[in-house]
């Protein structure tokens, strides 16, 4: 089994920064991609970011110029540095990997959420 375990998230002013950590632990061989996603009340979950395992990132337009993902593989741990936000990023966010065990089974594995609240 594998957990995914968030930590970082925050109220913060508009303009503010915030950072958001997700640490991975458990059955592990490999992490492929590892991302973020976002929740905001009565909406759909949405992509934020993702990174691959040899550094690749994608973002959502929403997001691009102010919000950074990157990921230390030694610790298993992906990262989303926050710039600028604003209210409209208030939601729960939540970490996904793809991870690969020993037997070569790949799955997905989501964190608990972290809530993020920016106040205007």
């Amino acid at each position: 089994q594998v957990q995914l375990v968030e930590s970082g998230g925050g109220l913060v002013q508009a303009g503010g920064s915030l950072r958001l950590s997700c640490a991975a632990s458990g059955s592990i061989f490999t992490i492929n991609a590892m991302g973020w996603y976002r929740q905001a009340p009565g909406k759909q979950r949405q992509l934020v970011a993702t990174i691959t395992s040899s550094g690749s990132t994608d973002y959502a337009d929403s997001v691009k110029g102010r919000f950074t993902i990157s990921r230390d593989n030694a610790k298993n741990t992906v990262y989303l540095q926050m710039d600028s936000l604003k209210p409209e990023d208030t939601a729960t966010y939540y970490c996904d990997a793809e991870v690969r065990n020993g037997f070569g089974y790949t799955s997905h594995y989501w964190g608990q959420g972290a809530q993020v609240t920016v106040s205007s």
